[in-house]
């Protein structure tokens, strides 16, 4: 995946010109102050958000170029595109096996399928028994791991992963770091947005930003 010329302007500039490529197979680690502009990098990465100016491209060459305009005018990401969101994004009055398994029948699942590869999914996470759990009598951390697993169910082409550590213990985060390795092993383009040092020196690339631009 290759962003270039990346600038977004919502009132002020929050992204100012900034070009970098995220290769498939690796972790790469997008570090920065609250602010910097990760979240909003991510979001045009994944097609949530159209960029002021510039091109976010998926492209099969080893340049990045020449591919699929990550933009498709909508909102919504492609389908090889998967989120772990920051505020996890998961539905509250569904239990945790069900914020998993939607995912999946979003894209043409049957539900025993889908249910079948959610428990999975929970698993990978150390969360199995927790399926039956309604989100709201789950704890933040216990939430952020199942949103990695409903971002981790759908074997995405390309994974975008805002601060999915944030409430885990060590432990945790271990496991989390695993699975990010795992899903690039795969082949997929995985990116890690994150403030955290431990994170950034786990991966295999790292970017760092800036009041809007790339500094490292």
């Amino acid at each position: 995946m290759r962003l270039d010329h990346i600038t977004y302007v919502a009132g002020r500039t929050l992204l100012d010109d900034v070009s970098v490529s995220f290769p498939a197979g690796k972790v790469t680690a997008l570090s920065g102050p609250s602010g910097s502009g990760k979240t909003t990098l991510l979001s045009i990465a994944g097609g949530l958000l159209q960029a002021t100016s510039g091109t976010a491209e998926l492209g099969s060459g080893p340049d990045g170029q020449g591919g699929q305009d990550m933009w498709t005018g909508s909102g919504d990401p492609r389908p090889e595109v998967a989120f772990v969101l920051q505020v996890y994004g998961l539905v509250p009055i569904l239990s945790a096996r069900e914020n998993v398994s939607i995912a999946l029948r979003a894209r043409g699942a049957s539900p025993a399928d889908a249910d079948e590869a959610a428990e999975a999914a929970l698993a990978r996470f150390g969360i199995a028994d927790l399926g039956e759990r309604q989100v709201e009598e789950l704890s933040g951390g216990q939430m952020q791991r199942v949103a990695c697993a409903r971002g981790f169910v759908v074997g995405a082409g390309v994974l975008l992963a805002d601060e999915p550590t944030s409430e885990l213990d060590e432990g945790n985060r271990g496991v989390v770091l695993a699975e990010l390795r795992e899903e690039a092993a795969r082949g997929a383009v995985v990116v890690v947005a994150t403030h955290d040092p431990a994170v950034v020196e786990a991966c295999d690339l790292h970017i760092a930003l800036d009041e809007g631009r790339v500094v490292q």
